[in-house]
């Protein structure tokens, strides 16, 4: 990868531009992709329009945007290196570098990170539910992801929660205590959900805030507490609206694990995210801005291949962009990530990027697929260019 360091301290200096929160969509043109010119010209024209160009990634209508051009999701999932990494003894920032460096040498764009896994590393809950402490060494461990995350070009999904927080084993009373108590929940937005959204929100390598890993589990399974819908859509409301309020420019979603909670199609439970239950809990700045729905193959006898259905065909939302936030490993992710291209998905994360501190067993699929949408999408993958 070439290196130009003083292109990112350029970038590093840049201000981000604000966008409408909510439900409200921006609306404006879009540039056709390009073809990659690899000449040395290309190159040095490319730098000088990556030092005057703003990185951050917005939204108009159905599309990511960053600086008028069309952003496609060329992503992995890099959740975790030892599990809990923010906020105690784990985070190794020269893992995250070096990683980070391979994933943008390959084409990738983006990354999903569980910034909470489970337990109270970086948040301390009291037995009632309410925050008791976010941890300094926390917030010092993100600001530096997101350091590291601009060095590299890689735009940072950070994923709040994850429904492994609700299991019996790691405080789940208390953690149940902040999807389904009103002070609990209410401690929680106020103390980590609005400070994270205030402090990230407009980092121009934030893609956006998920806000929880599949709470569909936290429903349906007994370990996780069975929690009601309407808990769940009540939770997500509130801590949509907290974060517009706080930063007009967070994006904000949730990384549902089944098209069984995010669509109305006839064979699904109900889209408990949709723009009208948000709303109804959390008012106008209750919606999310784009949704980041999960996929596996045990799923296709239920509700059909998502790379074979577009997202109309899988009866979404389709006000808004849609990608496909987590794919499992048994799938040739080459044919994959162009199969959801072409069907209109705004992108793809697989399942994982990463063994540890190793590269994933699969890193040349990931590789494969990675590099040929730099070639297919054109400049969606990189659209202020790439360094």
């Amino acid at each position: 990868m070439k290196k130009i360091k003083f292109f990112e301290a350029a970038l590093a200096a840049l201000v981000a531009v604000s966008m409408l929160a909510g439900c409200t969509d921006q609306s404006g043109g879009t540039s056709d992709a390009a073809s990659v010119d690899n000449t040395d010209t290309a190159a040095e024209t490319t730098a000088a329009e990556i030092s005057s160009a703003n990185p951050k990634v917005t939204i108009e209508g159905t599309k990511f945007m960053v600086d008028g051009k069309e952003l496609w999701i060329n992503g992995v999932n890099t959740p975790w290196q030892n599990w809990n990494d923010f906020g105690g003894t784990a985070f190794e920032p020269e893992f995250w570098d070096s990683h980070f460096s391979d994933l943008h040498d390959i084409g990738v764009n983006a990354v999903r990170v569980w910034i909470n896994c489970n337990s109270m590393v970086g948040i301390k809950l009291k037995t009632t539910g309410e925050v008791k402490e976010v941890l300094d060494k926390h917030w010092q461990d993100v600001d530096q992801l997101f350091e590291i995350a601009e060095k590299h070009q890689i735009y940072v999904m950070p994923t709040l929660l994850s429904f492994d927080h609700c299991k019996d084993t790691n405080y789940a009373d208390r953690w149940r205590a902040v999807i389904t108590d009103d002070t609990a929940m209410q401690s929680y937005i106020d103390n980590y959900v609005k400070p994270f959204a205030e402090r990230y929100g407009s980092n121009p390598y934030m893609l956006g805030i998920d806000l929880m890993n599949e709470p569909d589990w936290v429903h349906e399974n007994e370990e996780c507490g069975k929690l009601s819908l309407d808990s769940l859509s009540k939770f997500f409301a509130k801590c949509t609206a907290g974060a517009h309020e706080a930063n007009p420019d967070v994006l904000i979603t949730v990384g549902m694990g089944m098209i069984k909670y995010n669509s109305d199609k006839g064979n699904c439970s109900g889209n408990i995210i949709s723009d009208e239950i948000m709303k109804s809990y959390g008012g106008d700045k209750a919606c999310l801005d784009f949704y980041s729905v999960h996929y596996y193959d045990w799923m296709k006898p239920n509700w059909g291949s998502a790379f074979e259905s577009s997202p109309a065909d899988y009866g979404l939302d389709m006000s808004k962009p849609v990608f496909l936030g987590e794919i499992g490993t048994s799938t040739p992710f080459k044919d994959v990530y162009q199969s959801c291209y072409d069907l209109g998905w705004n992108g793809v994360m697989m399942w994982m990027s990463n063994n540890g501190a190793e590269h994933a067993d699969n890193w040349a699929d990931i590789e494969a697929a990675t590099k040929n949408m730099e070639t297919v999408a054109g400049d969606k993958v990189f659209p202020t260019g790439k360094r």
